[in-house]
């Protein structure tokens, strides 16, 4: 080959490889231009949705009359000896309208730690591994000791699974929008004849579920703060309201922190089976 054909023919080459590495260049420069259009594109804005104070107050009716029955089990973890019995609780919650309810508690390998029996106006507090069985009324409950404040968060806490946040007769509402959220601010009276706050609900606005609710003294101050997460449907589907959801949507994870400072806990659902017959075994009333 003389000399001037292999310049030619290296030339080729070089021409070839500028090409390749330009469309290369240009090829790259198209995906960064890509990746930054997906990357600075407008999101989609989120929709919340718009109540009033009277269709929120009938929401939580509707939820309360939902539940006839409940079913549930649970797993808790406690902590600050909130719950001075164990600091891991499996569990067992059996409900029937209007207040009939049942709590039993269990180690992780069975063994049997409390049963909590509410019926009308009395309960029953079994402690099998103190010996022990107190019982009194649900709006007296200084027999029990220690042990009144833990199982009375416990029933405000599981309160938002069965729905018995319902406003009564007695009670006024106040409703606050707070960005992607309504306040709900719940006053009762008070022994001295006047009206206090007593609860604040949060609902979050793009489904209208209840993820807060505090608990308040006469004197203003936070007893407790129960956060409400993990939504999910259970039951068959009904037309609960008709700004809520289609069906039955109840919270499977629960967190309680007490307001005193006395620790906290969480409440995590394994199953809830709503509606179907219990019968007086299954709810401790033999």
């Amino acid at each position: 080959m003389s000399y001037w054909h292999e310049c030619k023919v290296i030339s080729a080459k070089f021409k070839m490889v500028g090409r390749c590495h330009f469309a290369f260049i240009i090829l790259n420069f198209t995906f960064v231009l890509l990746a930054g259009c997906a990357l600075f594109a407008p999101k989609e804005e989120v929709q919340l949705k718009k109540a009033t104070v009277e269709e929120l107050t009938a929401l939580l009716s509707q939820q309360k009359a939902a539940i006839r029955t409940m079913k549930g089990l649970f797993s808790a973890k406690v902590r600050g000896g909130i719950i001075p019995i164990a600091s891991r609780v499996e569990g067992a919650m059996y409900y029937r309208r209007p207040n009939a309810m049942r709590l039993r508690g269990f180690t992780a390998v069975g063994g049997e730690l409390f049963e909590f029996v509410q019926a009308e106006d009395q309960f029953r507090l079994r402690l099998p591994t103190m010996g022990r069985v107190l019982s009194g009324s649900p709006s007296d409950m200084s027999e029990m000791g220690k042990l009144a404040r833990p199982f009375q968060l416990s029933v405000w806490a599981i309160g938002g699974v069965l729905g018995t946040g319902a406003i009564a007769k007695n009670e006024t509402v106040a409703l606050v929008e707070e960005g992607d959220r309504y306040r709900l601010d719940v006053s009762g009276p008070s022994p001295n004849g006047s009206h206090s706050i007593r609860r604040r609900l949060w609902f979050e606005r793009q489904t209208l579920h209840v993820v807060r609710e505090d608990r308040l003294t006469e004197s203003g101050a936070v007893e407790a703060t129960i956060q409400y997460e993990d939504f999910r449907a259970i039951g068959e589907a009904e037309a609960v309201s008709s700004v809520g959801d289609k069906q039955l949507v109840r919270p499977f994870k629960i967190e309680l922190e007490d307001g005193k400072g006395q620790g906290s806990v969480q409440v995590t659902f394994h199953e809830l089976i709503p509606n179907i017959p219990l019968s007086a075994a299954d709810l401790g009333q033999t």
